[in-house]
């Protein structure tokens, strides 16, 4: 059984999620304490993180930011934080998705399934044979899933690599924002490709040598995004 935590100041939306996800067969840990709710995601073993951004003592930002840096598993943002300037830096510091309230409990549960499906697929991989893309001195290595730029190596989040390693194995074809979300995180796209972009923009900063000019994931106009060998 997967394990669940949640980090949610307010009882009746923390309660409503873990009703939700318990009744799918998901065990869950709710905490209402951002520093308690650190200390759990840093110390137990949990297959996915919620978590709200406005938290007493800790907040969402620095709890994401934390648990990025030694774990590599989902993490989903819930918050009432519209704000794209709240998206960016929740996606920025490692979240896969950014679920606004108020939202639909089943939605929430099929994104948490869509991304841990993903995870688990991804990890099955590693049972594979070795697998390489090497491109103008980028090495990704699918295996252990790393990425070398003139063989320094690089340290991208779970779907930071994923989305690198989609382009690459499909050079010089154009993905929209749409197709991307869609085909990387499992999920249709509703109209807002802050997610996508974030992640490109993440990428860029860690492969490419001038990210205002990339070399490698181009942006074509009105279309989305290519990668260029």
């Amino acid at each position: 059984m997967k394990k669940i935590l949640i980090i949610e100041d307010d009882p009746s939306i923390g309660e409503l999620q873990r009703d939700y996800l318990v009744i799918n067969d998901y065990e869950v840990n709710l905490v209402y304490s951002g520093k308690v709710g650190l200390e759990q995601a840093l110390t137990v073993e949990y297959d996915l993180i919620i978590i709200d951004l406005m938290l007493p003592h800790v907040d969402g930002f620095e709890i994401c930011r934390q648990v990025r840096e030694v774990k590599d598993i989902p993490i989903l943002i819930v918050s009432a934080k519209k704000e794209d300037i709240d998206k960016i830096r929740g996606l920025g510091l490692g979240a896969d998705d950014y679920v606004i309230k108020p939202f639909s409990p089943s939605e929430l549960v099929a994104r948490v399934k869509a991304h841990l499906a993903r995870y688990d697929r991804l990890s099955g991989n590693k049972q594979q044979d070795k697998q390489e893309i090497c491109i103008r001195g980028l090495r990704i290595d699918e295996t252990s899933r790393r990425v070398y730029v003139n063989n320094r190596e690089v340290n991208l989040t779970g779907k930071e690599f994923d989305l690198l390693a989609f382009l690459a194995k499909r050079p010089n074809r154009v993905f929209s924002k749409e197709e991307l979300f869609e085909l990387i995180w499992g999920l249709e796209l509703t109209g807002d490709t802050t997610t996508v972009t974030v992640h490109i923009r993440k990428i860029r900063g860690k492969i490419e040598i001038d990210p205002a000019n990339p070399q490698f994931i181009e942006t074509v106009w009105g279309a989305g995004y290519r990668f260029s060998v």
